[in-house]
């Protein structure tokens, strides 16, 4: 590991790919979490798969691969086994709302304090460009050569509607603000979400749309009804925390202060404790 938190992996994403500014916002963000007093020993991350989930072998932070659309499962684990680390997953547009939707819904449901970071490119890249969940209607690639025949789901109002409490939209061509972004989603108790618009440059070049389209915002909406409207908006696509509101997470109402790594009892007290169970004390 290098102090910019590279590795000796070889990228193999494909030039200009969005996947770089995130990379890069990510190191950002963990440079200024560090300066805040959260050291890189507590971040750790994990990936599912696809062309997203090789951030995982670019970034020198401790966690777990994780299976396709299992990511959010697995951040879960890794916060509940001790909720003092902070846990970064990042995932596809096909892992978070294809494979893993399920998952992604309930860690938001039950407001997980975790940082999910999805990588939107509204394709399947790494299997060559097939139509995704958030794949817009009409779009050609080798699933759907005459054009994409659904409507894209929307992961912002998915995510509000679930209970996330923290809902946020990023721009790889915004990578200052993005990296903020990740600062304050880490620092949020709660289930935080970023979806970046991070357009593959080989099957799906959005660039040039968004460019026109990705406005800054400049604060959260007051209200759940106000960031359902600024999530719905398709003329203009708001980029920044959307929503954000303070209620205890899951962890919170399970385990109050108790941290089960830092407080549990020692090999003697377990023995102990089984010991008087069976009726050996």
């Amino acid at each position: 590991m290098t102090d910019d938190l590279g590795t000796y992996a070889e990228n193999t994403w494909c030039p200009g790919c969005g996947n770089f500014a995130i990379l890069n916002a990510v190191k950002s963000a963990v440079g200024s979490l560090e300066a805040k007093g959260v050291g890189r020993e507590r971040i750790v991350m994990t990936a599912g798969i696809g062309c997203h989930a090789k951030i995982f072998d670019y970034l020198g932070l401790s966690g777990f691969y994780s299976l396709h659309g299992r990511s959010m499962a697995t951040a879960q684990g890794l916060k509940l086994g001790n909720p003092d680390l902070k846990v970064l997953g990042f995932c596809g547009d096909g892992d978070a709302f294809g494979e893993g939707l399920a998952h992604m819904m309930y860690a938001a449901k039950r407001n997980s304090d975790i940082t999910i970071v999805v990588h939107d490119n509204g394709v399947y890249a790494l299997t060559t460009g097939q139509r995704g969940p958030t794949s817009a209607r009409g779009y050609k690639g080798p699933s759907t050569p005459r054009g994409n025949t659904e409507d894209p789901f929307n992961p912002l109002v998915l995510m509000l509607e679930a209970g996330a409490t923290f809902v946020a939209r990023g721009y790889v061509g915004m990578v200052k603000e993005l990296a903020d972004l990740m600062v304050a989603a880490v620092e949020h108790e709660g289930f935080s979400f970023i979806q970046v618009l991070q357009p593959s440059v080989t099957f799906s070049n959005r660039y040039a749309e968004y460019n026109e389209t990705v406005v800054p915002l400049e604060q959260p909406a007051a209200s759940f009804d106000e960031a359902l409207a600024l999530a719905r908006k398709t003329e203009t696509l708001p980029a920044g925390i959307l929503y954000r509101i303070e209620k205890p997470s899951n962890e919170r109402a399970l385990y109050g202060d108790w941290n089960p790594v830092a407080n549990h009892p020692t090999r003697d007290e377990r023995l102990a404790k089984v010991k008087a169970a069976v009726g050996r004390g």
